[in-house]
């Protein structure tokens, strides 16, 4: 299935589009976004994928981020997927913002209801990697970064797939989804109450799991005056902790005055976009 562009714009040089296309894999339309730093060279770059947060769209990073002008200094694409199937209605997938639309965890689900079509870890690492390699002229080396929901996903993606991206980085990511209110509700429904399975798709719970580092680093940054993080959500310290027994360096930034909102994430979008970059270019 091609992708079909919807929109398109020029921010700083960069192309910013959005697509959509039939997701054989999701079972219905889907929308992405891109920033394209090339600026209409023929040169073959390399991609970041981008995982937004619950309740966010294909649209919340493009327009809310600011990151167009790194994308064109750094000669990146930047790719923003949806973070749930839509147009697919099953009963629940709209009684709370936290579980179902725009709440898809980036985990393949196991429970009957929501089996057939929240297989969002399969779309990001599978079917949108194939549509993005064949719309775009890509050097087929990726990276990942996320907020959040979108964090937690960028982290056990890339911890469950290290030879195929490059790189890792996440703002404010759920890192410990089985000890916080947001992950063992969205576990329980779309995986069961079985704890075990859970392991799968909690990054500090992975990177425990590890004989090694997988990475040379791993940025990730966190406001402290996020009250998802004084809430428990976050749990940054378990993942440091997990990270320090296995060896990997992940370089923890607590960013004083900062919230959860994209104000953080744009301060320090071009932090992130650089770190991506100097490990896509080794």
């Amino acid at each position: 299935a091609m992708a079909r562009l919807l929109e398109s714009k020029k921010a700083f040089n960069a192309e910013v589009n959005q697509y959509e296309h039939n997701s054989s894999m999701l079972g219905c339309v889907m929308k992405f976004s891109v920033i394209n730093g090339g600026c209409g060279s023929n040169e073959k770059l390399p991609v970041i994928y981008w995982l937004s947060g619950l309740t966010c769209t294909d649209r919340n990073f493009i327009e809310k981020a600011g990151a167009f002008r790194a994308a064109v200094e750094n000669r990146v694409l930047i790719v923003c997927p949806d973070t749930s199937p839509r147009g697919v209605d099953i009963q629940g997938d709209s009684d709370s913002w936290d579980f179902g639309k725009g709440a898809g965890f980036y985990l393949n689900a196991t429970q009957e209801k929501w089996a057939a079509n929240y297989k969002m870890y399969d779309y990001v690492t599978k079917e949108l990697v194939e549509l993005v390699e064949q719309t775009f002229q890509t050097n087929g080396k990726k990276a990942i970064m996320g907020h959040s929901m979108g964090g937690h996903g960028a982290l056990t993606i890339a911890l469950k797939n290290p030879g195929m991206y490059t790189s890792v980085s996440a703002f404010a990511p759920i890192c410990n989804p089985m000890q916080c209110p947001w992950g063992k509700k969205a576990f329980a429904g779309y995986l069961g109450d079985n704890q075990e399975q859970w392991k799968a798709y909690d990054a500090t719970e992975l990177m425990k799991g590890l004989k090694a580092a997988p990475f040379d680093d791993i940025l990730i940054d966190v406001g402290d005056k996020d009250n998802f993080l004084t809430a428990g959500q976050l749990l940054p310290e378990n993942f440091k902790a997990a990270c320090d027994l296995v060896g990997q360096n992940c370089s923890l930034r607590m960013q004083p005055g900062y919230d959860h909102s994209y104000f953080f994430i744009a301060t320090f979008v071009e932090d992130h976009v650089k770190f991506h970059k100097q490990r896509l270019s080794n």
